[in-house]
């Protein structure tokens, strides 16, 4: 064959693969050569949206590649999910996901995404307790003082959250259910919301995530009784857990993480799971999280699929116990 048709052929067949949208792959070694985006999937300013920003900087500094954070807010996260989902295999659209990827399929009548096929996990970031709190008004000091109380009266408490099949549903839920109460949950469109009335008496108690409840707890507005975590939280260690005061195994944790698009090439999942870890590791990123509530946590891409994959079949369990079911 002629030597410069040759050589012309390949130019193009280069400048084509440059063009698809996995070419990232060619030249993992390059990678990132450009902006990275970050979908989150819950409004600006509230708390995964904190720790993910925290985290988003210290990554951009590491990658050398700026981290572009864009709020995709709406169906308890699933449209951030879908988004990142359909995009691009190419490492340059993440999901900074909650827990909420792997009860949302077990929640809503609707959702376009599966949790463990369509995404390549990259890392766990991080890990908030939540609490469970009263209105001062309640006369419990202690969880056990709570479950006397709501079964001297059952039907007569009410327990707020942010939605039907949000977090903090679903761990009340498998609170009361353990301990056979019955209580009442008062769906709110948002942990703001549900927080004015539980400040206001409307609702008895509730469990949100700690970063989220410190501040009313610091200033006495409402009364933690227990966190959800398997150990106690370093900004409330006079807090016992909710196994140490009633013993037994129950935990439910507010867990967060990166994934991308399935099929984004293996070397660029490495490089984005090694940097992540690193960052993480960092002391001012630990203090930064901690500050806000938050355990730093990391690990292989592999161990973090498996979480994800178990994580999925056990709020199978606990949504179908709760009823909780979205149609729309």
């Amino acid at each position: 064959m002629n030597q410069p048709f040759l050589r012309a052929g390949l130019a193009a067949l280069a400048v084509a693969a440059a063009l698809l949208p996995g070419a990232a792959w060619a030249q993992p070694g390059d990678y990132p050569s450009r902006p990275i985006r970050m979908v989150i999937g819950f409004p600006p300013g509230g708390p995964t949206d904190i720790v993910a920003r925290i985290i988003g900087q210290a990554l951009g500094d590491k990658l050398g590649q700026p981290i572009v954070v864009e709020n995709r807010p709406g169906a308890g996260g699933n449209i951030g999910a879908d988004i990142v989902a359909k995009a691009p295999a190419d490492g340059y659209t993440l999901l900074y996901n909650t827990s909420s990827i792997t009860i949302a399929p077990w929640v809503y009548a609707q959702v376009n995404y599966d949790p463990v096929k369509d995404f390549a996990p990259v890392a766990l970031t991080a890990e908030m307790p939540l609490v469970l709190m009263v209105n001062p008004s309640v006369p419990a000091r202690t969880p056990k003082e709570l479950v006397q109380l709501i079964r001297s009266q059952p039907g007569q408490y009410n327990y707020g959250s942010s939605g039907t099949g949000a977090i903090e549903h679903l761990s009340s839920a498998q609170f009361t259910s353990m301990f056979q109460l019955k209580a009442t949950h008062v769906p709110y469109k948002g942990t703001a919301p549900a927080l004015v009335d539980f400040l206001a008496g409307q609702t008895q108690f509730m469990m949100t995530t700690l970063n989220t409840a410190l501040p009313y707890i610091r200033d006495g507005k409402l009364k933690a009784l227990a966190v959800t975590s398997r150990k106690r939280a370093a900004t409330l260690p006079d807090v016992p857990t909710v196994g140490e005061a009633m013993s037994t195994d129950f935990s439910s944790t507010a867990w967060q993480g990166i994934v991308a698009p399935a099929k984004t090439p293996a070397p660029i999942v490495g490089k984005l799971n090694k940097a992540v870890n690193e960052v993480l590791a960092s002391p001012q990123v630990r203090k930064a999280l901690a500050e806000q509530g938050v355990d730093a946590l990391g690990g292989t891409a592999d161990r973090y699929g498996a979480f994800i994959q178990s994580e999925y079949e056990r709020w199978k369990a606990v949504v179908k116990a709760s009823g909780a079911r979205i149609e729309h």
